[in-house]
């Protein structure tokens, strides 16, 4: 698509500053970007040193523009140029404003009075993106006042960035606006305080709302973002949904999230991947379960969720209600499967179980003892075929080994039940709670075993080992059953992994795919009804899906996986780009029209 900006500007509180899943969007997006725009594509993000490190490689200025910002370190606004350090090598312009943030204030002052903005009761959590964005707004004022007649499109994300936006609808309307809220932020707010989001649009006051839940200032700066841009836009259609009824304004473009799909591995490559993490997951449930009870591990399945720490936002009440309600299904049907469950979920842990790793130490002992026997074992069973004598345990392996492997063994084995959790927490946990009254115990007729893993995957967190990609390409279903979700990159990236998954119709990826994969036997990405639905009927459908899965056979799940990669390259940035060009078009036709 031609672009008609002759430069553009991306603005985001997330440019080189990992916080959430903005970050992903703006990086991933960066090459399609630099290959609409080339130089003249600009990423603009706040300046922190630490955070910048293998982030950020610093340049100096574009001589063109040199004087001009060098008049902005009189209000204490410093500006670093430089490249991203990611695919496309963008254009990055990084803000030191820590000596503008006295101006806070007058900040404010100027919002209240120019667009309403009701700051009194915020906190620096809204202050210092303020400070920032108000800087980016100057900064890229600056700019524009260099380029003669070249048009300029500035594109800025969410809330922490609208104040930026509102800086230069006042000084700079020459310039083409672009607003994009990824998640309201009281959206947000009322669906994590159990609030029936979208059944009381129609009847909710959002003014109200806002001050009742103290993000007033959040919403306000936002809300005028939205209603003073050229053009607003969301990030898929149930957010577009929420923005009209909470902002007051129906997007003009939907900006929905991709991924670089050329980053990922073939299907090919996914496959031996699986075989490679599965192992390494297999072990850690060997000792994880076998020193209790043990179970045929070659029948089991692992399934998993894996995001944030929001309870029912990302549906972890129905994910549980519905293992329970599985595991009584399996047990009645005295199923020869094993559903191992991971909970990937960050919490406020204190350590790591000491039975754990005693399991652990006890699990390598033995590993270690068979390590040693691996290559005389080779030579003794080709010996004995030569000498056509029989392969026997007496004729492999001698008594002292023998002894030693027995006394390790027993040492491993143990009393009682594991534990539903990997660490000790400091205060009472809603997953654990949700668990116990599921009758989730891991106990050994239970058909559904559960890990609640509660730490990053990080790739060295001395259990698993395994980084985030690792983790999913090791287990066999991803369940993201959520109910506030505006896009949902977890199952895009499962099944750019070759991972099938299940999402729902209130996650933004979900309804991008919902009507194709509704008709498919085997969709690779299953989608969940829960718009309009009631809670029981979500957990029945839940529980129904995941148990057919459980009984696929190996070629269905192949199926299954060949299916997830192929719907993953639907949400590939070289497709989804264009919408990003449009929403610029669209705002350039609009300041010259």
């Amino acid at each position: 698509m031609e672009t008609k900006a002759d430069l553009a500007f991306e603005v985001s509180w997330e440019v080189c500053n990992k916080v959430g899943g903005i970050y992903t969007v703006v990086k991933s997006k960066a090459a399609q970007m630099v290959s609409n725009y080339g130089e003249n594509y600009f990423l603009v993000g706040p300046y922190f040193a630490s955070k910048s490190l293998g982030e950020f490689s610093e340049e100096l200025p574009k001589e063109f523009c040199k004087d001009a910002l060098e008049e902005l370190k009189n209000e204490g606004i410093i500006c670093h140029f430089g490249k991203w350090l990611a695919e496309g090598s963008p254009n990055v312009i990084l803000i030191d404003f820590e000596g503008f943030k006295s101006r806070i204030n007058d900040i404010k002052k100027d919002l209240w009075e120019s667009f309403k903005v009701d700051s009194l009761r915020s906190g620096n959590d809204y202050d210092e993106p303020v400070a920032w964005s108000y800087a980016v707004g100057k900064v890229i004022e600056k700019l524009n006042n260099c380029m003669g007649e070249k048009k300029l499109v500035a594109h800025f994300h969410e809330w922490l960035a609208g104040a930026g936006l509102l800086y230069l609808k006042k000084t700079s309307p020459d310039i083409g606006t672009v607003f994009t809220t990824h998640a309201t932020i009281l959206g947000r707010t009322l669906a994590s305080s159990n609030i029936e989001l979208y059944d009381s649009f129609e009847n909710l006051d959002a003014e109200k709302e806002a001050y009742k839940y103290k993000i007033e200032s959040k919403y306000h700066l936002e809300k005028q973002a939205a209603l003073n841009s050229e053009v607003f836009t969301t990030v898929s259609e149930i957010t577009a949904m929420e923005a009209e009824h909470l902002l007051g304004r129906k997007p003009d473009v939907l900006v929905l999230n991709g991924l670089d799909i050329d980053k990922f591995p073939t299907f090919e490559e996914s496959a031996i991947n699986h075989k490679l993490q599965r192992e390494r997951i297999r072990e850690f449930i060997s000792y994880y379960f076998f020193p209790y009870y043990t179970f045929d591990i070659k029948e089991t399945l692992t399934y998993f969720i894996v995001g944030r720490n929001e309870f029912r936002d990302k549906g972890l009440d129905v994910f549980i209600d519905s293992l329970g309600q599985l595991n009584k299904k399996l047990k009645e049907e005295n199923s020869k499967k094993t559903i191992i469950t991971f909970i990937w979920v960050p919490a406020n842990i204190r350590n790591v179980k000491s039975d754990l790793l005693e399991n652990k130490i006890r699990y390598q002992d033995i590993k270690d003892l068979f390590d040693e026997l691996n290559d005389d074992l080779k030579k003794g069973i080709i010996n004995l075929t030569l000498l056509e004598e029989p392969i026997s345990e007496e004729n492999l392996l001698e008594k002292k080994f023998i002894m030693e492997m027995e006394s390790k063994v027993k040492r491993f084995k143990k009393e009682g039940v594991p534990e539903v959790c990997t660490h000790d927490l400091y205060e009472e946990d809603a997953v654990i709670n949700a668990l116990q009254e599921a009758g989730l115990k891991n106990e050994k007729e239970d058909k559904v075993k559960v890990i609640y893993y509660p730490i990053y995957l990080s790739g060295a967190d001395g259990l698993l080992n395994l980084s985030y990609y690792e983790s999913l390409q090791g287990s066999h279903l991803g369940i993201f059953p959520s109910y506030y979700e505006p896009w949902g990159y977890t199952p895009l990236e499962s099944g750019a992994l070759g991972v099938p998954s299940i999402t729902t119709d209130l996650a933004g990826f979900g309804r991008f795919i919902c009507k194709e994969n509704l008709k498919k036997e085997n969709p690779g990405i299953y989608v969940l009804k829960r718009l309009g639905k009631k809670y029981g009927e979500v957990v029945d459908q839940l529980t129904e899906t995941m148990h057919t899965y459980s009984k696929l056979s190996r070629h269905d799940r192949i199926t299954n996986k060949m299916r997830a990669r192929k719907m993953s390259s639907t949400a590939d940035w070289k497709l989804f780009v264009d919408n990003y060009i449009q929403a610029h078009n669209l705002a350039i036709e609009k300041i010259n029209s």
